[in-house]
């Protein structure tokens, strides 16, 4: 791993990716809306920047070239299919064989075995309705984005996160293959280690072809998980 693209790193999921990335050594190129540029000014000496919407293809393609890696935050902005226009572009003009990682929340699903609650999904029904109402999100568009994913040929992992908390790292989040795993109940990550654990998927083969739900490390399911694990 040499050179990663990061698709939407201004916000505050993207400034972590860049941080990992940069202290590993990466050659690091970024999309992000001309609007947000400004927030990478600290950093314009250590990155490239590429003005442009996510689903900019043109600014996708631009900035992917030669990358061994791509880091995609998927987000449902708005009501024209952001979300899945970001992953087709991404999909489309990454370069053959690169690793791509992308983001997402535990609401999506594979159909293998996931298990939600009745209240997690009436909760995700409700914030689905409303932030469509308001024109703010669309978050069926994010499940319809991940299943491009999953459909296509390349070397992806989805990483399906929990609820997410500024604060220190604890470390690489454990993961588990279904939601609903007791591992998982917690449901609590840092932000930075949702960050962390994309990164490191760039270079660790057994994620090829997951949807790993993540959890943090220092929270108390994973604890428990790991006190009971023979393992």
């Amino acid at each position: 791993m040499r050179k990663v693209g990061i698709i939407g790193g201004s916000g505050k999921l993207g400034r972590h990716l860049i941080g990992h990335c940069l202290e590993r050594g990466y050659d690091v190129t970024v999309v992000c809306r001309p609007e947000s540029v400004g927030k990478l000014a600290d950093l314009a000496d250590r990155i490239t920047v590429v003005p442009g919407r996510t689903d900019d293809r043109a600014a996708v393609a631009r900035a992917l070239a030669g990358c061994d890696g791509v880091l995609t935050v998927l987000v449902p902005f708005g009501v024209h299919d952001y979300a899945s226009g970001t992953a087709q572009a991404v999909l489309d003009h990454a370069e053959p064989g690169a690793r791509l990682v992308f983001s997402c929340g535990w609401h999506i699903t594979r159909g293998d075995g996931d298990r939600y609650t009745r209240r997690f999904r009436a909760m995700v029904r409700v914030m689905t309705v409303v932030a469509r109402a308001v024109r703010f999100a669309d978050i069926d568009d994010q499940v319809r984005a991940c299943d491009r994913v999953f459909a296509s040929d390349t070397a992806w992992t989805v990483v399906r996160g929990s609820d997410l908390a500024e604060g220190p790292s604890e470390g690489l989040p454990v993961w588990a293959r279904h939601v609903g795993d007791p591992l998982l109940a917690s449901n609590l990550t840092m932000r930075t280690d949702y960050a962390l654990f994309m990164v490191a998927a760039l270079t660790d083969d057994t994620l090829v072809h997951e949807a790993p739900a993540i959890v943090g490390r220092g929270t108390a399911s994973a604890r428990e998980h790991a006190a009971t694990d023979p393992t």
